[in-house]
């Protein structure tokens, strides 16, 4: 398919990008990405894959829009307070770009629901806020083969990983179990300051939109980590585990399909 004059003007920069151009665009307008989460993690991610001109973009919340949120949550805004986080979205991105194709899913991701949700898409991005969504993501990835750009934030932190199962390290391969409980998930008991998010989460759509386009090194095998206050990136090499309960030799499907 060729580009409208309106979308050449769009994606302008992107189609004289050296090692992108029209092929890596019209790569973003096939692809088919899913983001868990649209809150901190979620509302640069959204808001830069819709800006890029991905076809197809999905994004799964069920809470809704509150005060507390606006610190950080920047695809919402002081009107959006009390509203479905997924509404919320649906507008801001429609108003964005109406290219994009847009699906909500106002729903908490479960073991019943993610393998049917996750299956559409070819990228799934990690926005969630919890230790138990983040491991049911990495394993459902791995089970349909799925690529994940998994991400955390804490307080001044962030960290960011892509899984390509079969190929890298999971998120299991670094730390086989969630940490125990008593420790606090929620990102409002410690932060975190609002901008660490929007860091992390741009990220993950480069990532993304990498994957998509076919161009680049990824964070395959590399945990990188940022500690704002200390101005400072650090990776650390991640080996896949062989043992691994989630994509180690006796656990990896035989058979897969990207979708």
């Amino acid at each position: 398919m060729s580009f409208s004059p309106e979308e050449r003007q769009r994606y302008a920069r992107h189609l004289e990008l050296p090692g992108f151009g029209e092929h890596g665009q019209e790569r973003l307008r096939s692809g088919r990405v899913l983001v868990v989460g649209c809150g901190g993690l979620g509302s640069p991610a959204l808001l830069y894959l819709a800006a890029a001109g991905v076809g197809w973009l999905g994004f799964m919340d069920s809470d809704r829009v509150d005060l507390s949120n606006l610190q950080r949550q920047i695809i919402h805004s002081t009107p959006d307070i009390g509203r479905t986080k997924v509404d919320s979205v649906v507008a801001r991105l429609r108003a964005l770009n109406p290219h994009v194709k847009l699906e909500p899913h106002g729903e908490r991701l479960t073991a019943e629901n993610a393998p049917i949700l996750l299956a559409p898409y070819g990228v799934i991005l990690d926005a969630t806020d919890n230790f138990a969504a983040k491991y049911l993501l990495n394993d459902t990835c791995v089970a349909l083969n799925k690529p994940l750009v998994h991400a955390g934030i804490s307080a001044f932190c962030g960290q960011i990983l892509t899984v390509r199962p079969g190929q890298s390290a999971c998120l299991r391969c670094l730390y086989p179990t969630p940490p125990p409980s008593s420790i606090p998930e929620d990102p409002s008991r410690a932060g975190p300051l609002g901008a660490i998010p929007g860091v992390i989460g741009s990220l993950q759509a480069v990532e993304a939109i990498k994957i998509l386009a076919g161009v680049g090194a990824l964070l395959t095998d590399t945990l990188l980590t940022y500690d704002g206050l200390e101005a400072e990136f650090k990776t650390l090499h991640a080996n896949r585990n062989p043992a691994c309960p989630a994509c180690g030799s006796g656990a990896f499907p035989k058979e897969s399909s990207h979708g």
